[in-house]
């Protein structure tokens, strides 16, 4: 059946419909419906159908992914340069230019990177300048093209993206497939599906002044040129191309600062990308990627090139990265970390002889990437009921939880990967010496794992603290590690009480009955970016705008507000008739001929323009005219 065909036979039954409804009683307008409603099916459903039948012929993408990523890579046969530390770290005494990059679950060796210098960072900005005149004016469909090859190569490649990651990061694939390659095809879906809306121009009410009713309001979204992302470690792969993702649709290119501890794969994957766009036929510099020392950080931040800044990292980091982006007067959007509270009300079960299903929710959402997850759950707060059951269910599940190297151990059920180094053990472990000092309960772990067969690898054993207390050190900062902690509210007031007290406000969540004053009352009243009604850190996949309060930053990226923080937001006024536009009247035009006259002329324009009712309209443009006289 053809669009022809479909329209020939609409035609004859709405003839053959106007003679029925001459010869019969029916109204003609039932029977013109009743014949179209089976045509109008019948084009909607070849459509959608045409949908799925004709695909989009998109390039072939070859990449080679490096040998440390293969399974069956013979860790042990790697034999690092004489230059290289011998224990993992990233840095060489007798080489300081170079950043070496090992693998933290078992501390082999993955090369040596040379860090970017100053030169090499003027270089990477005025190519990404360079190849953004032309990328700005490319059509939104041809960068749906780039985003849609990139979903395509990653669907079909999740096995070799996820292994890089891995081998760099130290988490498990299951971690990595969640929150490398999940989020990321979210990311480039929704871009794809309703990026292009965000950006249209946006129609505004216009003035409320009554008498210049005749100008029309609008805002164009425009590319900024060159935006910087600072990226923090935890997710190479998600946070490389999260903003590679936004930047590249919103007509921008981008320099990206990746971290030092990730650099080996970062790499990768900036090179990925780039083959990418080549490969659609852009220009491929309008990603650059750029690793300096921590001495030439600054020199990127405060670069006169750079429009715009995205920092993930720490706030000490913050403090230096916004003092040097303040020399060239530089936006930065700052997202810092959290402190993320679970709380978990009675009533979100009717009985509490069984929570499995919201201990697995909890364990995921505190052991996700061995804890290093900036809207990972630091704290579960629970009301009585809720806080026994947990505690009992909690401690027989966290001691079966296996740590290791999934990449390296294919036979065995590996749930927790290594974290990044083992430079925060020491202060880990005396956070947790002083928490049972002051009353806590340790009930598993609370220490560094040293792993049998991985003797440098970087484990902290899953650990469960019970009983923490507001007032503990541990229970105010943030542990970004495979913690968990439980302390108990009295009521709903007192756990938002506690959930409030750190100093940050990034994620959160709320496991309580659907739609309940408890529930809600937690929604509003808990002081923080984002939450999450039963469930955790779903607001981010859900693309909403991302960013925290206090500590944990602020500004916003993700959705539509991340996007149009990308643009310039261009204010457009235009006259709506092609007979009305302004001009000034003689008793207010240069020179004055009457001052007194001009000024009662004005406040009559003002009192006229925005008067509550007829008579003071009407009777201030009569004051008007007389002093136009």
């Amino acid at each position: 059946m053809t669009i022809d065909s479909i329209i020939d036979d609409t035609v004859s039954l709405l003839n053959r419909g106007v003679q029925q409804s001459d010869s019969s009683n029916l109204p003609l307008w039932l029977v013109l419906l009743t014949a179209t409603i089976p045509t109008v099916g019948a084009i909607l459903l070849i459509a959608w159908l045409s949908k799925l039948v004709i695909k989009e012929s998109l390039p072939n993408i070859k990449y080679q992914f490096p040998p440390e990523a293969e399974t069956g890579w013979d860790f042990n046969s790697v034999v690092p340069p004489n230059d290289a530390p011998k224990i993992p770290s990233l840095f060489s005494e007798t080489n300081p230019e170079s950043i070496y990059s090992y693998c933290p679950t078992t501390g082999a060796y993955l090369g040596r990177f040379n860090a970017s210098t100053r030169i090499d960072i003027d270089l990477a900005v005025q190519n990404a300048s360079k190849a953004q005149r032309s990328w700005k004016n490319t059509t939104f469909e041809k960068r749906k093209r780039v985003l849609r090859t990139l979903l395509k190569y990653f669907k079909e490649h999740q096995d070799e993206v996820v292994r890089v990651a891995c081998r760099d990061s130290g988490k498990t694939m299951v971690d990595a497939a969640l929150g490398e390659v999940m989020v990321t095809l979210e990311k480039l879906s929704w871009t794809i599906k309703h990026g292009e809306n965000a950006l249209k121009m946006s129609k505004r009410p216009g003035p409320a002044n009554l008498l210049i009713r005749y100008k029309s309001a609008e805002v164009v979204y425009e590319p900024l040129g060159v935006v910087l992302a600072i990226i923090s470690w935890n997710y190479p792969l998600h946070n490389l191309l999260n903003p590679v993702i936004s930047s590249i649709f919103t007509g921008n290119s981008i320099v990206i600062k990746c971290s030092e501890s990730v650099i080996w794969s970062s790499t990768h994957f900036a090179k990925l990308v780039r083959t990418v766009i080549a490969s659609c036929g852009h220009d491929p510099d309008i990603v650059q990627l750029v690793c300096p020392l921590p001495q030439d950080a600054d020199y990127l931040t405060s670069h006169p090139r750079i429009a715009q800044a995205t920092f993930i990292g720490s706030k000490p980091v913050a403090h230096r990265v916004l003092y040097a982006a303040a020399t060239s007067l530089t936006p930065v959007t700052v997202e810092l970390g959290g402190k993320d509270a679970a709380i978990i009300l009675d009533e979100y079960q009717s009985s509490w002889n069984n929570c499995e299903a919201l201990a697995s929710v909890l364990l995921r959402g505190s052991f996700q990437s061995a804890g290093q997850n900036c809207i990972g759950i630091e704290r579960i707060i629970a009301e009585p009921k809720a806080y026994e059951a947990l505690t009992n269910l909690l401690s027989r599940r966290v001691p079966q939880i296996k740590v290791g190297s999934q990449l390296d151990e294919n036979e065995e059920n590996i749930d927790v990967g290594a974290m990044i180094n083992d430079s925060r053990f020491a202060a880990l472990e005396e956070l947790i010496e002083d928490a049972v000092k002051n009353g806590a309960r340790l009930v598993h772990g609370g220490k560094q794992y040293k792993h049998p067969k991985y003797p440098l690898g970087s484990y902290f054993s899953p650990t469960l603290l019970v009983d923490v207390k507001p007032s503990m050190k541990i229970a105010q900062c943030e542990l970004f590690a495979p913690v968990i902690v439980l302390m108990r509210a009295e009521s709903v007031a007192d756990a938002i009480r506690i959930a409030n007290e750190p100093k940050f406000g990034l994620g959160g969540s709320v496991f309580g009955k659907r739609g309940s004053d408890a529930t809600e009352k937690v929604v509003r009243e808990m002081r923080t970016g984002n939450i999450a009604v039963n469930d955790f850190a779903t607001f981010y996949v859900c693309q909403l705008p991302f960013g925290g309060v206090f500590n944990s930053g602020y500004g916003k990226f993700g959705g539509e507000e991340g996007l149009r923080a990308l643009c310039l937001a261009k204010s457009v006024c235009r006259d709506k008739y092609p007979f009305i536009s302004t001009s000034i009247p003689s008793v207010v035009d240069y020179p004055l001929a009457n001052v007194k006259k001009g000024w009662q002329f004005v406040r009559s324009l003002n009192a006229a323009s925005y008067a509550d009712g007829t008579w003071e309209f009407i009777s201030n443009l009569l004051n008007m005219g007389k002093s136009s006289l």
